[in-house]
């Protein structure tokens, strides 16, 4: 399973520790991480994945490596800027927001547009013609998160184990 984590390149010590507990809780499950590669909530959360000894895997907007996570296993540098967040949508079999600006925005959007499950934690929420829209499931705990993340997975009979 691959899950991107998506949010600011930073964040405040909340949402760090959340991405953190993220990052940590996806490698617990076996699951490869995949961000930006950057700092803020990817670099949170890559440390996350490393410190339970898991794998993380940046997609850099950039064409070098500088700059890049020192927590990342694997750090790709595609010189697309912000382009580069429809490859960290596309290579995620699922996709969690944590906080995030505008670039996670695009991210949940790609995503969604992707038929990708997104889930949300203390992010972005999405309202349509004054309506809520409930495409981006809302969770109160990294745990709930990445516990929706891994059944939305498994549930999709097309997805890889």
């Amino acid at each position: 399973m691959y899950i991107a984590v998506v949010g600011a390149g930073k964040c405040d010590m909340d949402t760090e520790k959340l991405a953190h507990q993220v990052g940590k809780l996806i490698a617990q499950n076996k699951a490869i991480l995949v961000c930006g590669g950057l700092g803020g909530v990817m670099n949170a959360a890559a440390r996350g994945a490393k410190e339970a000894g898991g794998v993380a895997v940046g997609i850099l907007p950039s064409d070098t490596r500088a700059g890049a996570s020192r927590y990342l296993e694997v750090a790709i540098a595609t010189g697309l800027g912000e382009a580069r967040n429809a490859i960290i949508t596309r290579c995620a079999d699922a996709v969690i927001a944590v906080g995030g600006e505008h670039g996670t925005l695009s991210e949940i959007g790609l995503a969604l547009k992707m038929g990708k499950p997104v889930i949300g934690l203390n992010t972005w929420q999405l309202a349509r013609e004054g309506k809520e829209d409930l495409t981006v499931k809302q969770a109160k705990t990294p745990e709930e998160a990445v516990n929706l993340a891994i059944n939305t997975i498994y549930d999709d009979p097309y997805c890889p184990r």
